[in-house]
């Protein structure tokens, strides 16, 4: 997926700057890198959202449109308002292409339904990570990296050594002797049901004779107090 931004060159800096291009619809940014010096940029907010909204944005080589000329380049921060989900600022770095770049990936999983530990044993998928940094030249890199889940059963997990990557591609973690867990399935917490007491057979019948002959003995002393008092007047 090929994604082109626009952007201008910006000459006022500073705090309330920033602040007052925010209020017009402009998101305040910088590019870095590549042995240039930085620039700072202004960028259209509305345009740039409908890009940044898209997956294939936070982790695929961009081509910045500068004023005529273009440049390939890699998101590499942003910040977001806390209320409204705006953008803030932006921060781009510039792509040679002979260099290994470290990129962020995100993970899609597949075939969850159909393995063993959940098609056959109600087990629940859990992704233990979501993305993983990777490292590749930047003509390598993926937009995702699939998981694919379909041998898993309950009580096993996927590690990074078992993913299949793209020739030239490797987990950063997996360089450094980490082989994390990706995913897993577990059993499903057991659900506990209320049980609700019947009443035994004959119980109601046999109470109900008792509940009887009580009323009778508590009428009877009533009757016996009532003549007690008419005696004594």
């Amino acid at each position: 997926m090929k994604i082109e931004i626009n952007a201008t060159k910006r000459g006022v800096k500073g705090t309330g700057a920033s602040r007052r291009l925010r209020h017009a619809g402009i998101v305040p940014g910088i590019l870095y890198g590549g042995g240039k010096e930085p620039v700072s940029l202004d960028l259209e907010h509305k345009s740039l959202f409908l890009q940044f909204r898209h997956e294939a944005f936070h982790a695929s080589i961009l081509t910045l449109n500068l004023e005529g000329g273009k440049e390939s380049v890699l998101l590499r921060d942003y910040q977001m308002h806390p209320v409204r989900n705006t953008i803030q600022h932006i921060d781009f770095q510039r792509v040679n292409e002979n260099e290994k770049i470290h990129v962020k990936v995100p993970f899609h999983f597949a075939n969850a339904e159909v393995s063993p530990g959940v098609k056959l044993n109600g087990g629940i998928v859990a992704h233990i990570m979501t993305e993983a940094n990777i490292s590749c030249l930047p003509k390598d890199l993926p937009e995702f990296i699939e998981v694919d889940l379909a041998a898993l059963d309950i009580g096993q997990s996927v590690h990074l050594s078992q993913i299949k990557v793209a020739e030239g591609v490797e987990f950063v973690q997996l360089s450094h002797g980490n082989d994390a867990a990706v995913a897993s399935v577990a059993k499903p917490r057991a659900v506990v049901e209320e049980v609700v007491a019947k009443p035994v057979e004959g119980a109601a019948d046999a109470a109900a004779p008792a509940a009887a002959d009580g009323a009778k003995l508590a009428e009877g002393a009533a009757s016996a107090d009532e003549a007690k008092s008419d005696k004594a007047k």
